[in-house]
């Protein structure tokens, strides 16, 4: 059973057959899915699935001496990762020609910010009146203009500025973060 085989085994197994590659696909999925999800998350599903498609497309280049198989993976993935990089970059117009981008670390220091103060951030909302709240939320999340979030709850768009404005300046008074975007 192609199950039983340790990695290296299997791969040399698939460039024979082909069944042999999907025990390896099993085996390592989440591992991998992990490393795109921390340094791009909103393409990790993608990538994982590149990933694949190239490791499979590639797994008779597979060499045992030069490590085992699971670093081979982690190598393809990074490949994968790479690309992608250059493929964003190239797609802003302000980044062509910019040397590719590196593990994205100030996103992640970010979002490991943002985790650190979410408690603090979710109980200033709850104190919010939910009117305030709700105006706050469409803003920010949703990125709406103060105008369609007063049409979304139903009140004057000169309410609703004077509301948001009241809503940001409790939030900075009660929360002791530098708030960014409409937040602030």
């Amino acid at each position: 059973m192609t199950t039983d085989l340790d990695d290296e085994e299997l791969l040399a197994r698939a460039a024979r057959d082909p069944a042999a590659f999907e025990p390896l696909v099993v085996r390592h999925s989440a591992a991998l899915h992990g490393y795109f999800a921390r340094r791009a998350p909103g393409a990790a599903d993608d990538l994982l699935a590149e990933l694949w498609l190239q490791a499979y497309a590639t797994r008779s280049r597979f060499d045992a001496g030069r490590g085992p198989a699971r670093a081979w993976l982690f190598g393809v993935a990074r490949n994968v990762l790479s690309a992608h990089w250059r493929r964003t970059a190239a797609a802003r117009p302000g980044l062509q020609g910019t040397a590719p981008h590196d593990d994205p670390w100030e996103a992640v220091d970010n979002r490991l910010d943002a985790a650190a103060v979410a408690p603090r951030l979710r109980a200033q909302l709850a104190r919010l009146p939910s009117d305030e709240r709700e105006l706050l939320l469409l803003v920010a999340w949703e990125q709406l203009t103060p105008t369609e979030a007063a049409a979304v709850v139903g009140i004057p768009a000169g309410t609703a500025r004077s509301r948001l404005h009241r809503a940001r300046n409790r939030m900075r008074a009660g929360t002791p973060l530098k708030l960014t975007g409409d937040l602030a």
